[in-house]
């Protein structure tokens, strides 16, 4: 067997197990539970999960997507966050190879899977997931640069890799507070949550005012797509609330994988 595939297999089997985990977190830290204790437990009868029940994929689909001891419907959303994190966790493998810049983007997709879900789920972005997030993707420039856009060397390569990070963070934050605040002054009202706002901060952490620009874009033509075509099929009005986190993550991976790409298109069209 080749050694990538070799590579790529073990990372996406790591990727499952993460996966597992990230179910825990998009569950437990909207209520505020922690996600290490207790054990997992059926949500129907509240029995414990043995660990030969809880193979990330394996186990749904030999339990045929039911509880051992009751018999509860298990949700598909389980094994399909399990094996969206696999494929992204190789797709971050395959992007950036051995370098240190791969568990930099893989910790950066545990986050956009965690934050989506959360936010389709509760409407919410935890403050417990965005503000380490943003102190996380500044603190990882000096050693995995995922962001674009440089800033002059001022001082020393170490501070001009910190405020690439710091200066993605305040073009993301800053965009979106200032969407919220000129709609509130126009109809006094929120359009978004300040959620959204700390989410694309802690994004353009990562991956740099470059990263913002694509993240924004593809998040609201993706948003707008989606909620166009809800008020289509006449579920959704002009009114109704879209997680737009959800929508971001999505634009967040979009950037990561191919932001770089998409830009120098752009530039080419100029």
């Amino acid at each position: 067997m080749p050694l990538h595939i070799f590579l790529d297999l073990y990372v996406a089997i790591f990727g499952l197990i993460v996966g597992s985990y990230l179910n825990v977190v998009i569950y437990r830290v909207p209520l505020g539970l922690s996600t290490v204790t207790p054990r997992s437990r059926c949500p129907g009868c509240g029995a414990p999960i043995r660990a030969r029940d809880n193979l990330p994929v394996l186990s749904y689909l030999l339990l045929r997507g039911r509880c051992r001891a009751c018999g509860t419907r298990i949700s598909s959303r389980y094994p399909a966050v399990e094996a969206v994190t696999a494929l992204l966790f190789v797709g971050c493998c395959e992007r950036f190879g051995f370098t240190a810049r791969t568990p930099a983007a893989m910790l950066f997709c545990c986050l956009m899977v965690a934050l989506a879900m959360i936010d389709l789920d509760h409407m919410i972005l935890p403050d417990r997931i965005t503000w380490p997030g943003i102190v996380v993707g500044i603190a990882v420039q000096p050693w995995a640069p995922l962001a674009g856009g440089g800033v002059p060397l001022l001082v020393s390569p170490l501070a001009s890799a910190l405020l690439r990070g710091v200066a993605g963070a305040v073009a993301g934050g800053g965009v979106l507070l200032a969407v919220w605040g000129a709609w509130y002054l126009l109809r006094h009202e929120e359009g978004m949550g300040l959620g959204d706002a700390k989410m694309l901060a802690m994004i353009g952490a990562f991956l740099g005012w470059h990263g913002v620009l694509v993240t924004l874009f593809c998040g609201a033509l993706s948003g707008s797509v989606v909620g166009l075509a809800l008020m289509r099929w006449g579920s959704h009005d002009m009114r109704s609330k879209l997680p737009f986190g959800t929508f971001l993550a999505l634009g967040g991976l979009i950037a990561l994988f191919a932001g770089e790409a998409l830009l120098a298109s752009y530039r080419q069209l100029l």
